[in-house]
């Protein structure tokens, strides 16, 4: 599955992972908690706990107008919906995505 992986003050990189839960939360070092802030069917996911255990702050989540909401504190990824789990993102989607959180 390839997903898009973005760490704090680096910019996005695509990698091909198996997808067990073990190596999504590796990941992000820690339980997984997905999000939806997208029209697309994309899937951003976090650690859980990252901003109660002190992770560093790493993008804004912004809305529509541009205005922000949210910020997503350690590593994160997106990876594509499925029906029933995450599916890998499409070559536009990574482009996009790449572009969008890029520094």
């Amino acid at each position: 599955m390839k997903i898009l992986i973005v760490e704090p003050k680096k910019p996005p990189y695509s990698k091909d992972i198996s997808g067990t839960l073990e190596e999504l939360q590796a990941v992000v070092g820690g339980h997984i908690q997905a999000i939806y802030p997208f029209d697309d069917p994309v899937a951003l996911v976090c650690n859980e706990e990252g901003k109660l255990i002190g992770l560093p702050q790493n993008r804004l989540l912004c809305d529509k107008s541009g205005r922000a909401y949210d910020i997503v504190c350690g590593t994160f990824f997106l990876a594509g919906l499925g029906v029933e789990d995450f599916v890998s993102l499409t070559d536009d989607q990574i482009e996009q995505y790449s572009g969008y959180f890029g520094i």
